[in-house]
């Protein structure tokens, strides 16, 4: 079967492989038989590429059953038809043939030739499809192992029945993910922090585990995205909109990237996924949706016990506390004075006061009425910003707290916008919670376009509810009972030199001008 086909290939060769106008005898390289077996394709160079598959491909037509044991034998610069490999790759070839005469013929008949698998060919074909005779022999006396040999090709096709099965299942697998749509989209996300090192993943850093580990795993198993997208987030577009930091909580985190949008997807996704992380939404967005670029603005709430207000020398310092209106009024006092545009560089770290990107805009912030859980009195301190920097809200928190604890004169707040540096004390991160995110332009933009809905997420405004409910409140009040982490907090404001930085600009003959490095190694990060 082997000088079998290796004779058809040769004379169809020769006639398609002869340059246009001269006979297929004469001119130009000759191919031959020996050619074929020898495997010396690439002498003939470039130009000969595209009409000797065109042959190849007309010698498969002519005779499809001995398409295992020659056609693996072929080979070229840029190709190789390796044993059971699909007639589709052998198509794609001819497609990109663009000069071959015989183009559009062989293109319809691989088409038709491909519904039909490798194994009907190999027993449906007649051996006289070939109009070739086959060297006779006796069966019985055929050395299976021998090229020529009339059973060689089916031998070699069984001994390769792993290796083309794995091509089979890798080709299928591959044909599966061109045939899901792979869409950008945005996922609503709720999670409670506590235990893990913030939302942003770190690769490399196994030993801090982060909201993003859990969600890649998830995705990766689930199915939505390929194991190496997992390995190489950039793959998949992946962008959040805030970073949060470690132990803060979110009840609307957004996060933006490509998947295959399978069926039940949500369902798949959280079924990988602890309690405490839930994919409460899923949107299509643009294509060149940027989660964190696009959002105009980030709410989050703070959570806390009110006794953090209470005075160091008037009021008691424990849960027995209650948090007067007057109180309230002066904290809703001391908030308010951050509304509008400050130079926060002294509420973030590795921060000068002379960089642009430290005037952050504020568009909201209050306190609202006290409310008991546990049989401790808690408050809501709601934020709205543009944009917040590594640690500033916390700090902004801890600074109104110090000046109600009656530990800084509130002068100090105006004074922090400057370029001198003021330490400010950092509140727990326990009670902080990214509540929502916000669209204004892109909703005015796309969400009445047709295609699109606006990242509003009006329907899973009871899914975050009941969340917070759930996970998020409980596990605030619950560590705060039982770590006192505030009260931890609070014992070491005393530590806390404000003047610090009054005095160091005094010492420098009035000079404002900051420090080359600021103290404090958090990587600097907007959220």
């Amino acid at each position: 079967m082997g000088s079998t086909l290796g004779s058809a290939l040769g004379s169809v060769a020769q006639r398609e492989c002869a340059p246009s106008g001269s006979s297929p005898g004469g001119g130009g390289p000759q191919f031959v038989k020996r050619d074929w077996d020898d495997g010396r394709f690439a002498n003939f160079g470039a130009s000969w590429i595209n009409p000797l598959v065109t042959a190849t491909c007309r010698c498969i037509l002519m005779a499809p059953h001995t398409l295992v044991p020659e056609v693996t034998r072929a080979g070229s610069q840029s190709h190789l038809l390796s044993m059971g490999a699909s007639l589709v790759k052998l198509e794609a070839v001819v497609q990109q043939s663009a000069r071959t005469r015989l183009l559009p013929l062989l293109h319809s008949e691989l088409w038709h030739l491909r519904q039909v698998s490798m194994a009907e060919h190999l027993e449906a074909v007649p051996v006289e499809a070939v109009p070739v005779k086959a060297e006779p022999g006796p069966v019985a006396k055929e050395d299976p192992n021998v090229r020529g040999s009339k059973g060689w090709g089916l031998k070699k096709w069984e001994e390769t029945e792993p290796q083309a099965k794995r091509l089979k299942n890798n080709e299928e697998d591959e044909e599966h993910s061109k045939k899901l749509p792979k869409r950008k989209i945005v996922l609503l996300m709720a999670y409670s922090g506590k235990g893990y090192h913030g939302m942003q993943r770190n690769l490399g850093s196994s030993q801090f585990k982060t909201i993003e580990d859990d969600l890649v795993s998830a995705l990766v198993q689930s199915g939505c995205i390929p194991e190496n997208h997992g390995e190489d987030m950039k793959k998949m577009s992946f962008q959040r909109c805030a970073r949060t930091d470690k132990g803060v909580s979110a009840a609307g985190q957004i996060v933006s990237l490509k998947v295959w949008l399978i069926d039940n997807i949500l369902e798949k996704i959280n079924s990988h996924l602890p309690s405490h992380i839930r994919i409460l939404g899923l949107k299509r967005v643009t294509g060149s949706f940027n989660s964190k670029n696009r959002c105009d603005a980030r709410t989050y709430f703070y959570m806390l016990p009110t006794f953090a207000f209470a005075h160091k020398d008037h009021d008691v310092q424990d849960e027995r506390y209650r948090l007067s209106p007057e109180t309230l009024e002066k904290v809703n006092q001391l908030l308010a004075s951050y509304k509008g545009t400050h130079n926060f560089h002294n509420f973030t770290s590795q921060k000068g006061p002379k960089e642009p990107s430290a005037r952050r805009y504020i568009m909201e912030m209050h306190c609202e009425a006290p409310f008991m859980r546990e049989g401790m009195e808690f408050a809501v301190i709601k934020i709205k910003g543009q944009s917040f920097m590594m640690h500033q809200i916390r700090k902004m928190i801890g600074l109104v707290i110090a000046v109600l604890k009656g530990y800084v004169p509130e002068s100090v707040m105006e004074r922090s916008w400057g370029e001198e540096k003021v330490d400010i004390p950092k509140a727990p991160g326990l009670g902080l919670v990214l509540e929502r995110v916000h669209f204004e332009q892109y909703n005015r933009r796309f969400g009445n376009d047709g295609l699109h809905e606006p990242l509003d997420w009006v329907e899973e405004e009871e899914k975050m509810t009941v969340f917070k409910e759930q996970y998020i409140y409980p596990t605030i009040i619950k560590t705060e009972m039982e770590e006192h982490s505030m009260t931890n907090w609070l014992n070491t404001l005393p530590n806390h030199d404000f003047d610090a930085g009054s005095q160091e600009a005094k010492a420098n003959d009035g000079s404002t001008k900051a420090p080359a490095s600021l103290k404090g190694s958090d990587g600097g990060g907007d959220h």
